[in-house]
């Protein structure tokens, strides 16, 4: 059986006439012959026709139910491709498949040519996608909210070993998942002055943005649920600046339209990086904004269609209103909710202010401090006159309810202030989310408790039945059925196919780890995936790779507390280590390590020069042959991940521990058969709880022991003169060895290793060395790597995104998943 659905040949039959349909009447009309490009929108519109009546339906539905909505608020949201998940999610695969074969064409290839969405970072933006799926699957009244960036994520070229960056002009050929909705356009105020009148506040001499909202549909698992992804495009008013118009320069004053457009025109590539920009201030304003009017607007007319205010007073906006805030981007919505209720709505400033916190929940996503957003108060003082007032009020109210409890502790009302005192006065934007919320979460258990006992301690201490726990998940729809159909029809066979609506059913899997045929099965569908996968990177990358070698992958944002160095130390070593005994055996190894560094952050360039410098000598190096190679995978996205992922032996997950709130990366490796090698950080605590720790490669310090460190001070020089492969690696990387012809160019990385290493790379060094030669050592024992790899599997249930929702609509938003399915668009509604 297929958990792909069955190709009935109706289906099949109606599939092939609505593709010819679409592809002469639609898109190739006047032109004689078809392109590649034509016949994939050909498909994605007969895909698209099984969504629309099944997306009207739903929405209906819930303007009869009137349930509570959720609206998820991301400034990112990492979509990647939709074709085949929508056909997956339809249960449609099988059938277009056969019909597209019979017209003599290859679904994979036409699934190629389409561009990713790429409007996120990396796990934000990827997190935000996998909650929207499951949101969907789980028949909640969800929609996802952002900004519809014109240029999404940067494509990666390498270019003689250097990253550089190339525009993802990801919409040249339009999008066939989207429709624009220039009906439910909005107006978006900025800069301007606030006056104080006896009627109420009024912020007037404002410059308009219009924001244009563009819908993608979500479809949920084979429930005929439909759900909605509203994304905003910035456009400029038509009287945009034409009081230039009337001295005459008419061309200048329509050119000066980019000013406003340019809010929509491009993602921030900062991961974990807070960079504050105007730009990106007017970001976050705009998409608040806009949202913030429609989810008012929908929930004052409740009938479908209507535009009629039916619900003017706002008592009962929490009972009909979740928002989520996806980490502090969105956070300027807790000021402008206030703004709209007390200035617009007269609703009185502390009913108000309750009904804020009521609505509004909080996610925090990182506890580094760099990440933090910090805004100068100058900007808002510019950009957000009326906002500034507010959040100043807000806090003074914050202020004199924690004097009152602790009086006399001005140490305390410092740390808690949600604006910060210094040369540059800053409002710190976690603090005005925590007291404008009335849930905060971080996302795995380990993270939460650091979110609660350091970096929101204080507020804990006020308010401890805010803080809650939130372990990210990942759709089992994408990460195991669309990109690994092998593995998932290898476990439906022995355990049916319900794992794909509770994953937690992989359970089952355990009465099976020492059946042989099952055992035997696994590791094929595996072999399967590195022989693809290798076969993709001979013809992308002209490299030869050993495909029964361990495939041994790091794939994320390359950044310092990811520790890609600590991997690329671990490929010197054993480089070293086979020149210097050339005839002993060795486990082969591919060593892939992808990334996209931020085109500002200098070092996390630099590594990536220093890992493909490394592959460069290794890779050349006769007496190395193919024990080992070192690949550095380009312009690694979503689409990408969904190639390597299921081809994986080794996870690598080795952060610094206290450093990755939680990864998701190691999640789908854990589904996909791959083994973990990696510290006991982010949601790596949780697998290992959930599998046992000896069925994951756990090594180095916990976060008790890097605090130690950090009390006694950490001495990169010692483990230097301690660890003589360490340090031969350390030398080989300063002397030029991988760079002979600009024999300084690693100096920064290596005094940043020695000197600057906030990170610790030295200090995991030896027993993450020793914890892969139990990797080589399990390894050469294929049945028992099954084994255990089955075992992983069959414990990596907890980490589905629909567990994380259910946790989210129960505990944060009050409501209650439903298995309810809607009828399809064919059949009567009751």
């Amino acid at each position: 059986i297929s958990v792909r659905g069955i190709a009935g040949l109706g289906d099949v039959a109606e599939v092939r006439k609505s593709f010819n349909r679409h592809l002469h009447f639609t898109l190739v009309k006047d032109r004689n012959v078809a392109t590649p490009r034509d016949y994939y929108f050909a498909l994605a519109h007969t895909v698209r026709d099984h969504l629309v009546g099944r997306w009207i339906r739903t929405q209906q539905h819930y303007y009869e139910r009137d349930p509570k909505r959720i609206y998820y608020l991301s400034l990112e949201f990492y979509m990647g491709r939709t074709l085949q998940n929508t056909m997956v999610n339809l249960g449609l695969q099988n059938a277009c498949d056969e019909a597209i074969y019979q017209l003599g064409l290859d679904l994979e290839e036409l699934e190629e040519i389409e561009e990713d969405a790429g409007l996120g970072n990396g796990g934000l933006g990827r997190l935000a996608a996998c909650f929207l799926d499951s949101m969907a699957t789980l028949g909640l009244a969800a929609y996802g909210y952002g900004i519809r960036y014109e240029f999404g994520i940067f494509n990666q070229k390498i270019v003689d070993g250097w990253q550089v960056e190339e525009a993802d002009d990801w919409l040249r050929y339009g999008n066939p998942w989207e429709k624009a909705r220039p009906e439910y356009m909005l107006p978006v105020h900025f800069y301007g002055r606030v006056d104080h009148t006896p009627e109420g506040v009024k912020w007037v001499d404002t410059q308009v943005v219009l924001a244009m909202p563009y819908d993608t549909p979500v479809p949920g698992y084979k429930n005929n649920t439909v759900n909605t992804m509203r994304l905003w495009s910035a456009k400029a008013p038509n009287d945009f600046n034409l009081q230039e118009f009337n001295v005459g320069d008419y061309i200048e004053a329509v050119l000066d339209r980019n000013l406003a457009e340019n809010i929509s025109r491009v993602l921030y590539p900062n991961d974990n990086f807070f960079e504050g920009k105007e730009l990106r201030l007017k970001q976050e304003y705009f998409v608040v904004a806009a949202t913030l009017q429609d989810i008012i607007r929908r929930f004052k007319s409740s009938k479908f269609g209507c535009r009629d205010p039916v619900r003017t007073c706002f008592e009962t906006f929490p009972d009909k209103v979740a928002i989520q805030l996806n980490d502090t981007h969105p956070a300027l919505s807790i000021p402008e909710l206030m703004r709209i209720l007390v200035d617009v709505e007269k609703v009185d400033w502390d009913k108000a202010w309750e009904i804020t916190k009521r609505t509004c929940a909080y996610t925090n996503h990182t506890v580094l401090p760099e990440a933090l957003e910090r805004w100068p108060v100058s900007m808002f003082e510019k950009l957000l006159p009326r906002h500034l007032e507010i959040i100043y009020a807000l806090n003074q109210m914050h202020l004199d309810r924690v004097a009152a409890l602790y009086p006399g502790d001005i140490d305390r009302l410092r740390r808690m202030s949600v604006i910060e005192e210094g040369d540059c006065k800053r409002i710190n934007m976690a603090h005005l989310c925590v007291i404008g919320s009335h849930a905060v979460n971080g996302v795995a258990r380990i993270h939460s408790d650091i979110v609660k006992n350091s970096v929101f301690k204080d507020f804990y201490e006020l308010e401890p039945e805010k803080f809650q726990n939130k372990t990210n998940g990942i759709t089992p729809r994408r990460w195991l059925l669309l990109c690994n159909p092998g593995l998932a029809d290898v476990i439906a066979e022995k355990i049916g196919e319900d794992f794909i609506t509770d994953l937690s059913q992989l359970k089952k899997l355990l009465d099976f780890i020492n059946n042989e045929t099952f055992i035997r099965d696994v590791a094929k569908v595996k072999q399967e995936n590195k022989l693809k996968f290798a076969a993709y990177l001979e013809e992308q990358y002209k490299v030869k790779i050993n495909p029964s070698s361990m495939f041994d992958v790091q794939v994320k944002r390359i950044h310092e507390y990811k520790r890609q160095l600590l991997n690329c130390l671990h490929a010197i070593t054993l480089y070293n280590r086979i020149r210097s005994d050339p005839s002993k055996s060795f486990v082969p190894r591919t060593i892939m390590i992808g990334g996209k560094a931020a085109p500002g952050y200098h070092m996390a360039k630099m590594i990536i020069k220093l890992i493909t410098s490394v592959g460069e000598v290794i890779n050349n190096d006769p007496y190395v042959g193919d024990k080992l190679k070192v690949i550095f995978l380009e312009n690694y996205r979503v689409s990408l991940a969904e190639k390597v992922i299921p081809a994986a032996d080794l996870s690598q997950q080795i952060s610094t521990a206290g450093t990755e709130a939680s990864g998701t990366g190691n999640m789908k490796f854990m589904v996909n058969g791959a083994l973990t090698i990696g510290t006991m950080d982010g949601a790596n605590v949780e697998m290992a709880e959930e599998a046992g720790e000896d069925n994951l490669f756990i090594f180095g310090m916990r976060v008790e022991d890097v605090e130690a460190l950090d009390r006694k001070g950490y001495n990169a020089q010692e483990y230097y003169e301690r660890l003589p492969e360490l340090r031969q690696a350390v030398d080989q990387i300063r002397s030029g060895f991988f760079s002979p012809r600009d024999p300084s160019c690693f100096k920064d990385v290596v005094n940043m290793l020695m000197y600057h290493d906030r990170f610790k790379v030295f200090a995991d060094y030896e027993a993450y060395i020793k914890c892969q030669g139990q990797v080589d050592k399990l390894f050469m024992d294929p049945r028992e790597w099954t084994k255990k790899v089955i075992r992983n599997i069959a414990c990596s249930g907890k980490f589905s995104s629909d567990r994380t929702i259910t946790e989210y609509a129960r505990e944060i938003w009050g409501v209650e998943p439903s298995a309810t399915k809607i009828p399809p668009p064919n059949l009567p509604k009751d």
